[in-house]
């Protein structure tokens, strides 16, 4: 089974932690105030999950296919 990562944009403050971590899974969305994955199949596991231990609100999540 496959993995992606996802963000619960409903639970996102906007605090850009994410993106400052791992510019080449994440993006912010000036529109919405949140952050958005733009790589779903992830990148480097170390940088996502260190992205995932730093959010406030712990809305990075693995999500299997």
């Amino acid at each position: 089974m496959a993995k992606r990562v996802v963000i619960d944009s409903e639970e996102c403050v906007g605090c850009q932690t994410c993106v400052e971590l791992c510019p080449d899974v994440f993006a912010f969305n000036e529109a919405a105030e949140k952050a958005e994955v733009i790589k779903e199949e992830g990148g480097p596991e170390d940088c996502i999950e260190e992205a995932m231990s730093s959010c406030p609100v712990e809305c990075i999540k693995w999500e299997e296919d």
